[in-house]
């Protein structure tokens, strides 16, 4: 079996190398078959290998970039001034087929950018989508998209999320059919505005197994496997998701360690409290990915520690290891039509077919 190749921006984050290298080391000591193409400033990267007892050798690869993408640098100045950056060059590593999948904790809007100006969409696709899961109350997670590529949609870019979201879990959950809701103020048909009216007439003329509209409070109840909205609206639940899991733990550590009798009792409920507390911890669930390119690209919370950061990596490693893009593009085919006219409308399954030739060169 050939290893799965993982390109790694060593450089993106709020703490860069600090976190990438410990990550990708550990990581490596957990997986046989894998491979990590390093990409950064080669001194700051060989001194953390250092660190961690490691060095570059059959399984470790370090690729030199001379520039970093800020956190604040505008994508377009990213994109265009910046092309010897550590992001472009793990990119461009997926595009020559030397990585499977590429992983960074840069600048979401750089990393969107760049990434599909050099991987390019697949056939059929009009926007990459940010798509992650957050933990529900059934044990599962829950697949949300969009949480921040596009923050203005169209019904079409929703329909389109629904069809890679639904492809995404069948291939890495194995469900052949995952239950589609789109995020509404109400259940009601006659909720929300006219882009998500249209969006949830087209997701139902496709013939996807729509629930019908959801709220906010279904994505972490359970009530369907995939649920799409746009990228503004997502992102803020993400947020609220990730801040709510912070300050739960925060409480649970606070309570359970304030008196001589609650520290008693915390002995006997010690094993459900920590339960609790991991499944709620956000950076278990760390890992997006971006959907709808001709190239496996994760991205991981920007101020990641070591271990959310090596969550980040077993997402990348997975989706590469079942041929994410394939099985997506082999997917979006099988999806009915669902009319509409000019541009707005979605390409039969004729042109959805040539969605099937990835070219990742």
């Amino acid at each position: 079996m050939n290893p799965i190749r993982i390109a790694i921006d060593a450089m993106g984050g709020d703490t860069g190398v600090g976190v990438t290298v410990p990550a990708a080391v550990s990581f490596l000591a957990a997986h046989d078959d894998a491979r990590i193409l390093l990409v950064g400033q080669p001194e700051p990267i060989a001194a953390e290998l250092s660190r961690c007892g490691a060095t570059a050798g059959d399984r470790i690869e370090v690729i030199a970039a001379s520039e970093v993408v800020a956190s604040d640098d505008p994508p377009a100045q990213a994109m265009r001034s910046k092309r010897d950056s550590s992001m472009r060059i793990a990119i461009e590593q997926v595009k020559a087929q030397r990585a499977d999948a590429c992983l960074s904790a840069g600048n979401t809007g750089a990393l969107m950018a760049i990434s599909r100006l050099v991987l390019r969409m697949l056939e059929g696709i009009d926007r990459p989508a940010i798509a992650a899961q957050l933990p529900n109350a059934r044990g599962g997670a829950t697949t949300v998209l969009d949480l921040g590529a596009n923050v203005d949609c169209n019904a079409v870019n929703l329909l389109q999320f629904a069809v890679m979201g639904q492809a995404l879990v069948t291939v890495l959950d194995g469900k052949a059919a995952p239950s589609v809701g789109l995020l509404n103020i109400g259940e009601e048909a006659i909720k929300g505005n006219e882009v998500v009216k249209e969006a949830a007439e087209r997701i139902t003329a496709a013939g996807l197994a729509f629930h019908g509209n959801v709220e906010g409070d279904d994505i972490y109840s359970g009530t369907v496997d995939v649920v799409v909205c746009d990228g503004f609206v997502g992102n803020v639940a993400l947020k609220t998701s990730e801040g709510l899991a912070q300050m739960l733990a925060s409480f649970l550590k606070e309570e359970f360690t304030r008196s001589f009798l609650t520290k008693a009792s915390a002995a006997f409920a010690w094993p459900v409290i920590r339960s609790f507390r991991n499944r709620i911890d956000h950076r278990r669930y760390n890992g997006a990915v971006l959907i709808g390119l001709r190239g496996i690209v994760f991205k991981s919370h920007g101020s990641s520690d070591a271990f959310a950061f090596e969550q980040a990596l077993r997402r990348a490693y997975d989706a590469a290891r079942n041929d994410l893009i394939g099985n997506i593009a082999a997917a979006l085919p099988r999806q009915p039509a669902a009319g509409g006219d000019g541009e707005h409308a979605t390409p039969p399954a004729s042109v959805h077919n040539r969605a099937m030739q990835v070219n990742r060169g």
